[in-house]
C-alpha cells in the first residue's frame, strides 16, 4: 500500500512515531526491501557507498535489543537535556509538545520489544578518536540514506523513529547480532512498524527566522 504522498508531503509529516505503533501487524520482508533500495539511492562521501543494513525480526533478538535499551534508557532519564528536561520555554503548546514527546518515548521504552522491525544502519571502522572532520564525514554517509528510508516508509505507512539509547551498550548488541564489533559501527536502531492511521500533519515548529542566519551569524534573511 502507498500513500500517494507528495515529496513536500511526506517531509513535513514523517513523524517519530512510537504510541501509534502497531505492534501485532507483521511488516513484510519486501516492503522493508522496498525502502531499503531507496536508502541506497543516497549520496555518501566520495561515492564511498559503504553503509551496511542490518534488519532484525526475530523475536529473540528483539527482546534482548529490548532488554539492552531500556538498560540504557534508566541512565538517560537521568540525563539533563532527555525529552522530559530538555529546555521547554514558556510556551504553553511547547510545554504541552515537549511533555507528550517524553510520554510517548517512555511508551517505546517500556513495549520496545514489541516493535515489529528494528533496522540498524552500520559504517565500517570505529569513530572513537577521529576528527570532527573525519566523524561528520562518516555520518553524512549514513544520515541521509537511513532518512530515505524513514521517507519511504512513511510512503508505505510505515512509521519509524530514529534511536541511539542502545549504542551506550553497543559492543554487547554486536554480540547479539553477530556483529564484528572492532569492523563496523552500529549508527543507530530505526523502529519500524505500520501505524494505527496514517493520517500525520505537520508538527508545530518554530518560524524559521529564529533559526535561520544569512551571510552571517547575524545576518537576517533578506524576504
Amino acid at each position: 500500500m502507498k500513500l500517494n504522498l507528495t515529496v513536500d508531503e511526506a517531509l513535513a509529516t514523517t513523524r517519530a512515531v512510537r504510541k501509534r505503533l502497531d505492534f501485532d501487524k507483521p511488516v513484510e520482508p519486501e516492503v522493508i526491501r522496498e525502502c531499503l533500495e531507496a536508502a541506497i539511492q543516497s549520496p555518501t562521501g566520495s561515492n564511498s557507498q559503504s553503509w551496511q543494513w542490518l534488519v532484525v525480526t526475530d523475536q529473540e533478538q528483539r527482546k534482548a535489543l529490548a532488554d539492552l535499551y531500556r538498560q540504557g534508557w534508566e541512565f538517560y532519564v537521568q540525563m539533563d537535556g532527555n525529552a522530559a528536561t530538555a529546555y521547554k520555554g514558556e510556551d504553553a503548546d511547547r510545554i504541552a509538545q515537549q511533555d507528550r514527546v517524553a510520554s510517548s518515548a517512555q511508551y517505546l521504552a517500556d513495549n520496545f520489544e514489541k516493535v515489529p522491525v528494528m533496522m540498524i544502519p552500520l559504517l565500517p571502522g570505529r569513530f572513537e578518536g577521529l576528527p570532527s572532520m573525519a566523524v561528520t564525514s562518516m555520518m553524512g554517509s549514513i544520515l541521509p540514506g537511513a532518512w530515505s528510508f524513514m521517507i519511504a516508509a512513511r510512503e508505505r505507512g510505515i512509521g519509524t523513529a530514529w534511536t541511539t539509547i542502545h549504542l551506550m551498550f553497543e559492543e554487547q548488541a554486536a554480540e547479539v547480532l553477530g556483529i564484528d564489533y572492532e569492523s563496523y559501527t552500529q549508527c543507530a536502531l530505526i523502529t519500524c512498524g505500520y501505524t494505527h492511521g496514517t493520517d500525520f500533519k505537520p508538527a508545530k515548529r518554530p518560524p524559521i527566522e529564529t533559526v535561520l542566519h544569512w551571510d552571517s551569524w547575524g545576518g537576517v534573511p533578506p524576504w
